[in-house]
């Protein structure tokens, strides 16, 4: 299955009430993930079904969609009352200069990808010296994590069929190896995989529970990451000066 397939089924998915669930927390994580980071440039990569910036005050915010395989997750309605969108071909190659953006926002841009830790290494470029970067993802290590495998031996799919859930270690080894210090962290969507609004409704108290007595079991994580740019220091001997030669 291509990759724009994918990206469709994951469209259908966030159609669902279970999708809807997801879009609901994640739209109140990001609000507070980004409310506070200042700069100039904020930018999100895919999903237009959320609006990962409508919280945060840098004045250029750019929605970044993916234009590649012909049919674009995305609709007039998801797009409508954006301030600046941006159709590029590729989120491995994108079409910006170096250290040119503070925020960048990736809502489950990954597991979608053919090379995760190309976009990765495509995003530190992009970001400025201690930009900012917020990645949120489907659980492996959850009931929903858990039902997506069992697929394989047959069972009805629950998350997108195609998506490649990428286990938070995994994730933040990626991040460690460039450079990028993981500062904050958050589970959540604890309910099993239910697929009608009104048993969403009903296992709501999950949500606080899951919270306080099992959060690393959450079905979403969301992290924010800061680009580390170490100075330079001296490699070799230092000439030392003639006054303190001849003292």
């Amino acid at each position: 299955m291509s990759e724009s397939q994918s990206i469709l089924n994951f469209s259908d998915f966030l159609d669902s009430a279970p999708g809807r669930y997801v879009l609901s927390w994640e739209q109140r994580v990001l609000d507070s993930a980004v409310a506070d980071i200042f700069g100039y440039h904020a930018m999100q990569l895919g999903m237009p079904q959320i609006d990962a910036l409508r919280e945060n005050r840098m004045p250029l915010r750019c929605v970044a969609l993916d234009g590649s395989g012909g049919s674009p997750n995305w609709t007039e309605q998801d797009i409508c009352g954006r301030r600046e969108i941006a159709v590029v071909t590729r989120f491995d190659e994108l079409p910006f200069a170096a250290a040119s953006i503070d925020l960048l926002v990736l809502p489950h841009v990954l597991e979608f990808a053919q090379e995760p830790h190309r976009v990765l290494r495509e995003v530190d470029r992009v970001l400025v010296p201690e930009g900012q970067l917020v990645i949120t993802g489907f659980n492996p290590a959850s009931l929903w994590g858990a039902h997506h495998w069992m697929r394989r031996i047959g069972v009805r799919p629950f998350l997108p069929h195609s998506s490649q859930l990428i286990a938070l270690p995994r994730l933040k080894d990626w991040l460690k190896l460039l450079s990028f210090e993981v500062n904050r962290g958050r589970f959540g969507c604890y309910l099993p995989w239910v697929r009608s609004e009104s048993w969403i409704a009903r296992l709501s108290f999950l949500e606080k529970a899951g919270d306080r007595w099992w959060p690393v079991l959450g079905s979403i994580y969301a992290l924010t990451a800061l680009k580390r740019v170490h100075g330079m220091r001296l490699v070799g001997p230092v000439r030392k000066r003639r006054e303190e030669r001849l003292g």
